[in-house]
């Protein structure tokens, strides 16, 4: 009796509150509008500017080893000593040859004077100053080479001193002293490599498509060509998240891979500190239009449905309707919002599970900020 009356009195509550329950409270907010850039990103490889393979220009035993490998140098910093003193000695003997040659060349110098004079006073034929004339050439020409030959022989005494090209860093010795190289030629002992450090190139490709897509704003003029003016990007490691490297575009290449369809591109960054390193993999982001105005929504509040994206939104009466969407980029944790939503409708941001279409629900208007969080609104 006392079970039955009990459960009379749950029913007689329970009732009155199931038809005093009204529309579910859900939150909406209009889209932010805001100036943004789009970014496109890619992934690509840091390259040094410079590379030089440090070969032998002589040939000879190598002497000495004048860097600590890995270590930065200087441009002009000794690396190598080839034993020079072979190359003393030829320096020495092309000097004595140049002396002889003067010295043969001023005797010739003599013999013409004194063969004119004679000629003069009808002491000697002309057939013999001609002779004369022609050994002082012949001489002239024999000091010439001799000076050739002392500078060729100069030039080998200083490639015995290898010296680095470029400032940047340098590899590990590929040879060790004591043993024999051979120079120049394209044979020549490979000594050690030089890679420059700053500034550095980040090498990366750009589809077909997204070529195509420069190339159309370019056109019509909403966006200017990196190949024309050197466009500021910037770039993170792989373990970073931030994009705190800031360079410039200066290269992109004249034609398409036939065979990947992609178009190769550099960026130029300055690396002061050495950081940067040639070979790293990073992320790139490069401007994909000029600043616009935009509208933009949470990425949590857009729904698939089969093949499409769709909003929930909601009009005066609280009524809700489903609107496609046309979608851009995300910025800064916002989407935006090419097309579907108007800069005053009401966007279901929180509570999409109450809100189906045709449904009426309670809302209650928030303002996005440009965060992605939520500001109560002011007299709500």
């Amino acid at each position: 009796m006392l079970a039955a009356a009990l459960g009379g009195l749950m029913i007689a509550v329970s009732a009155p509150a199931a038809a005093q329950q009204g529309p579910l409270p859900v939150t909406v907010a209009k889209p932010l509008i805001k100036k943004i850039v789009e970014w496109d990103e890619y992934t690509g490889r840091f390259e040094a500017q410079k590379r030089v393979e440090i070969r032998a220009r002589v040939s000879g035993f190598l002497d000495s080893i004048h860097f600590k490998e890995g270590q930065l140098v200087e441009k002009g910093q000794l690396l190598f000593i080839i034993d020079p003193r072979p190359f003393q000695a030829e320096l020495a003997a092309a000097k004595a040859t140049l002396e002889g040659a003067q010295s043969k060349f001023k005797l010739a110098e003599r013999e013409l004077k004194r063969a004119e004079t004679l000629v003069k006073r009808g002491h000697t034929s002309r057939e013999v100053l001609d002779q004369r004339r022609a050994e002082r050439e012949t001489t002239r020409t024999d000091v010439l080479a001799a000076r050739a030959q002392v500078r060729i022989a100069e030039l080998d005494l200083e490639f015995t001193h290898v010296k680095a090209p470029i400032a940047g860093r340098v590899s590990d010795a590929r040879i060790d002293a004591g043993n024999l190289v051979a120079g120049g030629s394209s044979q020549a002992t490979l000594l050690t490599t030089l890679v420059s450090i700053d500034p550095i190139l980040f090498t990366f490709t750009a589809s077909e498509a997204e070529f195509l897509k420069y190339a159309r704003l370019h056109q019509t003029g909403q966006r200017s060509y990196s190949r024309e003016k050197d466009k500021p990007v910037s770039l993170r490691l792989m373990d970073e998240d931030e994009f705190k490297y800031a360079g410039r575009m200066n290269f992109v290449d004249n034609e398409l891979s036939p065979e990947t369809a992609t178009i190769r591109a550099q960026a130029r960054f300055d690396n002061p500190d050495g950081f940067l390193t040639p070979g790293v993999f990073g992320r790139l982001r490069v401007a994909g239009s000029e600043e616009y105005e935009a509208l933009l929504i949470p990425d949590s509040a857009i729904v698939s449905d089969q093949n499409r994206k769709i909003v929930f939104l909601v009009d005066a009466k609280g009524k809700v309707a489903a609107s496609p969407v046309d979608l851009g980029p995300l910025h800064e944790g916002l989407r935006v919002v090419r097309g579907g939503v108007g800069e005053n409708d009401l966007v279901i941001v929180q509570g999409l599970q109450r809100g189906r279409p045709g449904a009426t629900v309670a809302p209650r208007e928030k303002i996005l900020q440009p965060d992605g969080s939520l500001k109560p609104k002011s007299g709500s």
